[in-house]
Protein backbone atom coordinates (compact mmCIF):
# COMPACT_ATOMS: atom_id res chain seq x y z
CA UNK A 1 0.00 0.00 0.00
CA UNK A 2 2.40 2.82 -1.13
CA UNK A 3 1.69 6.16 -0.71
CA UNK A 4 2.72 9.68 -2.32
CA UNK A 5 4.56 12.27 -0.48
CA UNK A 6 1.24 14.26 -1.20
CA UNK A 7 -0.77 11.52 0.12
CA UNK A 8 1.67 11.23 3.03
CA UNK A 9 1.57 15.00 3.60
CA UNK A 10 -2.40 14.69 3.64
CA UNK A 11 -2.27 12.38 6.41
CA UNK A 12 -0.23 13.77 8.44
CA UNK A 13 -2.27 17.26 7.80
CA UNK A 14 -5.46 15.62 8.87
CA UNK A 15 -4.08 14.23 12.15
CA UNK A 16 -3.00 17.61 13.14
CA UNK A 17 0.65 16.52 12.81
CA UNK A 18 3.63 18.83 11.16
CA UNK A 19 4.76 17.30 8.12
CA UNK A 20 8.34 17.12 8.15
CA UNK A 21 11.15 15.17 6.50
CA UNK A 22 12.09 12.51 8.79
CA UNK A 23 7.85 12.26 9.69
CA UNK A 24 7.79 11.54 5.88
CA UNK A 25 10.40 9.36 5.40
CA UNK A 26 9.02 6.81 8.24
CA UNK A 27 5.53 7.31 6.34
CA UNK A 28 7.13 6.13 2.67
CA UNK A 29 9.01 3.27 4.55
CA UNK A 30 6.13 1.93 6.28
CA UNK A 31 4.01 2.37 2.97
CA UNK A 32 6.33 0.51 1.29
CA UNK A 33 6.84 -2.53 3.35
CA UNK A 34 5.25 -5.65 3.06
CA UNK A 35 4.53 -6.16 6.58
CA UNK A 36 5.32 -4.41 9.56
CA UNK A 37 8.43 -3.32 10.55
CA UNK A 38 10.32 -2.54 13.80
CA UNK A 39 12.30 0.52 14.33
CA UNK A 40 15.53 -1.38 13.13
CA UNK A 41 13.93 -2.56 10.01
CA UNK A 42 12.84 1.01 9.55
CA UNK A 43 15.92 2.51 10.44
CA UNK A 44 17.71 0.03 7.84
CA UNK A 45 15.31 1.24 5.04
CA UNK A 46 16.34 4.99 6.26
CA UNK A 47 19.96 4.37 6.09
CA UNK A 48 20.75 6.37 3.10
CA UNK A 49 18.97 9.71 4.22
CA UNK A 50 20.49 12.14 7.14
CA UNK A 51 17.39 11.35 9.65
CA UNK A 52 19.00 10.76 13.39
CA UNK A 53 18.33 7.63 14.90
CA UNK A 54 16.08 9.35 17.14
CA UNK A 55 14.51 11.35 15.73
CA UNK A 56 13.38 7.74 13.62
CA UNK A 57 12.25 6.77 16.94
CA UNK A 58 10.41 9.78 18.07
CA UNK A 59 8.64 9.88 14.84
CA UNK A 60 7.38 6.15 14.62
CA UNK A 61 6.16 7.23 18.54
CA UNK A 62 4.06 10.39 17.45
CA UNK A 63 2.86 8.03 14.73
CA UNK A 64 1.92 5.49 17.14
CA UNK A 65 0.37 8.09 19.21
CA UNK A 66 -1.45 9.76 16.07
CA UNK A 67 -2.96 6.34 15.23
CA UNK A 68 -1.08 6.52 11.94
CA UNK A 69 1.02 3.89 12.26
CA UNK A 70 0.05 1.35 15.35
CA UNK A 71 2.14 -0.71 16.93
CA UNK A 72 0.05 -4.29 15.02
CA UNK A 73 2.95 -7.16 16.47
CA UNK A 74 5.26 -7.78 19.36
CA UNK A 75 6.32 -11.18 18.47
CA UNK A 76 9.93 -11.34 20.25
CA UNK A 77 9.58 -8.83 22.07
CA UNK A 78 10.02 -6.37 19.52
CA UNK A 79 7.41 -3.49 18.54
CA UNK A 80 6.51 -3.37 15.10
CA UNK A 81 4.51 -0.68 13.06
CA UNK A 82 2.62 -0.71 10.15
CA UNK A 83 0.63 2.10 8.56
CA UNK A 84 -2.99 2.34 9.43
CA UNK A 85 -5.46 0.48 7.29
CA UNK A 86 -8.15 3.46 5.33
CA UNK A 87 -10.84 3.23 8.33
CA UNK A 88 -9.48 0.43 10.21
CA UNK A 89 -6.86 2.04 12.50
CA UNK A 90 -5.75 -1.15 14.37
CA UNK A 91 -5.38 -2.92 11.42
CA UNK A 92 -7.09 -6.16 12.02
CA UNK A 93 -5.79 -9.22 10.15
CA UNK A 94 -3.22 -12.00 11.06
CA UNK A 95 0.31 -12.20 10.93
CA UNK A 96 2.75 -14.81 10.44
CA UNK A 97 5.76 -15.02 12.05
CA UNK A 98 8.90 -16.98 10.94
CA UNK A 99 10.44 -19.23 13.76
CA UNK A 100 13.83 -19.13 11.56
CA UNK A 101 14.07 -15.85 10.31
CA UNK A 102 11.91 -13.84 12.57
CA UNK A 103 9.79 -11.68 9.48
CA UNK A 104 6.68 -10.86 10.51
CA UNK A 105 4.18 -10.99 7.60
CA UNK A 106 0.54 -10.06 6.92
CA UNK A 107 -1.45 -12.49 6.29
CA UNK A 108 -5.09 -12.19 4.44
CA UNK A 109 -8.10 -11.62 6.57
CA UNK A 110 -10.29 -14.74 5.33
CA UNK A 111 -7.12 -16.87 7.93
CA UNK A 112 -8.55 -15.34 10.73
CA UNK A 113 -12.49 -15.33 9.57
CA UNK A 114 -13.59 -18.67 10.59
CA UNK A 115 -12.62 -18.48 14.08
CA UNK A 116 -16.22 -16.80 15.65
CA UNK A 117 -16.50 -16.82 19.62
CA UNK A 118 -20.08 -17.10 21.03
CA UNK A 119 -21.34 -17.27 24.59
CA UNK A 120 -20.46 -15.71 27.74
CA UNK A 121 -16.99 -15.16 26.58
CA UNK A 122 -17.55 -13.51 23.58
CA UNK A 123 -19.12 -10.23 25.01
CA UNK A 124 -16.07 -10.31 27.38
CA UNK A 125 -13.53 -9.77 24.12
CA UNK A 126 -12.32 -6.67 23.78
CA UNK A 127 -9.85 -7.43 21.65
CA UNK A 128 -7.96 -10.11 19.57
CA UNK A 129 -4.44 -10.57 17.67
CA UNK A 130 -4.14 -13.56 15.62
CA UNK A 131 -0.68 -14.83 15.07
CA UNK A 132 0.40 -18.20 12.98
CA UNK A 133 4.22 -19.45 13.65
CA UNK A 134 6.16 -21.56 11.48
CA UNK A 135 8.73 -21.07 8.46
CA UNK A 136 8.18 -18.63 5.53
CA UNK A 137 8.59 -19.97 2.78
CA UNK A 138 11.67 -18.33 2.14
CA UNK A 139 12.96 -20.14 4.93
CA UNK A 140 11.72 -23.84 4.13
Amino acid sequence: MSISKDEARELLQGRGLRVTGPRLAVLRALSDAEGPLSYTEVLERLVETDCCPTTIYRNLVKLRDAGVAPVVNRAKGVDRYALAEEGDGDHHHPHFVCDSCSRVACLPAEVGSSIAMEGAWAASIQQAALQLRGECPDCR
